[in-house]
């Protein structure tokens, strides 16, 4: 690809790194998995952006790549054997604010949305950007109402897991 696809590729990837961020946070337990799969997001962004038609809105596609290179990533890091290690990542997406207590609850969070199946985690991710009932089902393949059951239910399972590790918002 030429210097300026590369320009715009990094400025587009920028402007939405909290897409990066959000989803290795989602999928990802230890910081050093969620540095990897930032790096396995990246890497999937470039690979595939040259298909990028420009049909969608580049956030909209960035979040399908980030979701579909999450739960490969998973898939194969759950058939990998515990014992094996990997070079370190030099990618790294910062946090802008720090609250230790705000830190403290997204962590709580974070680990609660661990637990759930790839579908609730895909569900809570959009949500998280502020996408629509409709959106959701759309990048989904959900109906809107449909796309919205699940999301409650999700905020729901959420709070239950919040619950049980003995910690209320």
């Amino acid at each position: 690809m030429s210097n300026p696809t590369e320009t715009a590729f990094l400025k587009l990837v920028n402007q939405h790194k909290g897409i990066l961020y959000k989803a290795s946070r989602i999928y990802a337990d230890s910081v050093e998995d969620r540095e990897d799969l930032q790096q396995e997001i990246l890497i999937q962004l470039w690979k595939s952006y040259q298909n990028f038609k420009g049909n969608s809105e580049f956030s909209t596609w960035m979040y399908r790549v980030a979701i579909n290179t999450a739960i490969t990533y998973l898939k194969k890091e759950k058939q990998r054997s515990n014992n094996h290690t990997d070079a370190p990542s030099h990618f790294e997406v910062q946090q802008e604010d720090y609250n230790p207590t705000k830190d403290r609850q997204l962590e709580i969070f974070y680990r609660a949305v661990q637990e759930l199946n790839s579908l609730e985690k895909a569900v809570i991710f959009y949500f998280m950007e502020g996408m629509s009932h409709k959106e959701i089902g759309n990048n989904l393949g959900l109906s809107e109402g449909n796309a919205r059951v699940k999301l409650n239910r999700t905020k729901e399972k959420i709070q239950q897991i919040i619950k049980k590790s003995g910690y209320e918002f």
